[in-house]
């Protein structure tokens, strides 16, 4: 019986590690490449025709969408810096000077056919060829394997669809909320008892840190988000792209606030760092702005499940643990506002600064708010739809003689549905 579990469980692990999307962006780009050499063998007139999976290695990317682009722009690349080959080799043929000269009217004209991140594969491809002896027929050759395995990539990416990189992109918004949660308990935990100026400082460089974890899940954000575009395996792209990006423009401001909240505790310490026994707060306000932002990072976590819980599935639990949170949280910053009062009343020399404590906290819980959330996802949805009307007009008459709409109504009613 113990062999059929250590069995079963080493079947899962490896299943889950041959679903892994590194692991299928492996196997993808090698298979292709090998395709491409194969084709290339038989069509090229080079004995080793490595240009074509090359080029197919390095046009299937992580997303059908990068693909696509990049195919078109790779392909531009090489032919224009095989046709500028061709016309030093015809004019000067290679000598130092003249490679000088290569080079800079290939990055020239790198910009001007607007091939991007490219623009140094025109200078690369020029070199190739301009140093071959047979100019004429070695750089036809690397054209044609460079379309062959271009041809072959995009061809991959169709047939064999890439990855999407969606539960990536909510691990990483789950991750950002969790060391949010832990920073506002550090910081609740500190403001209960005596605070050093020293802990008050390095709870506020903690805060700034956030903004690297921002920059790092945004990126993983992007990559999800190209993962869904003309991705066969996606029924409901844009509503996916729309909820995962406002999720995270929501704890991007959070962690804004809870970095200007850290520092106006950081001044609370250092006013009263000369009194007998320095507290940023009251032995009882100190306790309730522990409990407060306990519960307001609890509501993060819980905010960061629900925006990143697929919307085929049952989401109500992280619903109403959410609504459920922030309600408690609700009533226990009334309380602190009733505390925070009567300290201000019995010495009101740093009212300002405990005034902005209840004012950040406000903005914290508002930005939560399953209300606010509802409206912030519906503009988005309805902003991203029509700039896609404005920015392309054919294909939206296209969608509307096919009853596309149809399609973009569900989407804002399971949006309607998911943020409630």
């Amino acid at each position: 019986m113990r062999d059929v579990r250590e069995w079963t469980t080493s079947l899962v692990r490896l299943v889950k590690r041959h679903r892994d999307p590194v692991v299928v962006q492996a196997l993808r780009s090698s298979a292709a490449a090998t395709i491409a050499y194969v084709i290339a063998l038989r069509l090229s007139p080079e004995a080793a025709p490595l240009t074509a999976p090359l080029t197919a290695l390095l046009v299937v990317q992580v997303t059908l969408y990068s693909t696509l682009t990049t195919g078109i722009r790779r392909v531009n690349s090489v032919v224009a810096g095989v046709l500028v080959a061709i016309a030093f080799s015809l004019l000067v043929g290679l000598t130092w000077w003249s490679l000088g000269l290569l080079i800079v009217a290939a990055l020239a004209v790198g910009h001007l056919v607007r091939v991007d991140e490219f623009v140094p594969e025109v200078a690369i491809s020029a070199m190739l060829v301009l140093g071959v002896t047979t100019v004429g027929d070695t750089a036809w050759a690397r054209v044609l394997e460079t379309l062959i395995g271009a041809v072959v990539g995009l061809g991959c990416n169709l047939l064999f669809a890439p990855p999407v990189w969606v539960g990536e992109a909510g691990e990483s918004i789950e991750g950002l909320a969790r060391r949010v949660r832990q920073l506002m308990l550090s910081m609740g935990e500190e403001a209960a008892g005596r605070t050093p100026v020293e802990h008050a400082t390095a709870r506020l460089h903690e805060a700034r840190r956030l903004d690297h974890d921002i920059v790092e899940v945004d990126a993983a954000l992007r990559q999800a988000e190209d993962s869904l575009r003309f991705n066969p395996r996606v029924k409901e792209g844009l509503l996916h792209r729309v909820v995962l990006r406002t999720g995270l423009d929501t704890l991007e401001i959070c962690t804004v606030v809870l970095r200007v909240l850290a520092r106006t505790f950081t001044d609370l310490a250092k006013e009263r760092e000369s009194e007998p026994l320095p507290r940023s707060f009251a032995s009882e306000t100190g306790a309730a702005v522990e409990q407060l932002l306990s519960e307001i990072a609890d509501a993060v976590v819980s905010f960061a499940v629900l925006v990143t819980t697929p919307v085929s599935l049952n989401a109500d639990a992280a619903e109403s643990r959410l609504t459920a949170e922030l309600r408690q949280a609700a009533a226990t910053r009334d309380k602190l506002a009733q505390l925070l009062l009567e300290e201000v009343q019995r010495d009101a020399r740093q009212w300002q600064l405990l005034g902005a404590v209840l004012t950040e906290v406000n903005r914290i819980l508002d930005e939560l708010d399953t209300e606010h959330r509802s409206r912030r996802l519906l503009e988005e949805l309805d902003r991203v739809s029509r700039e896609q009307r404005e920015r392309m007009p054919r294909l939206t008459r296209l969608r509307e003689s096919l009853h596309v709409p149809e399609q973009l109504r569900r989407n804002r009613t399971d949006a309607e549905r998911r943020s409630r």
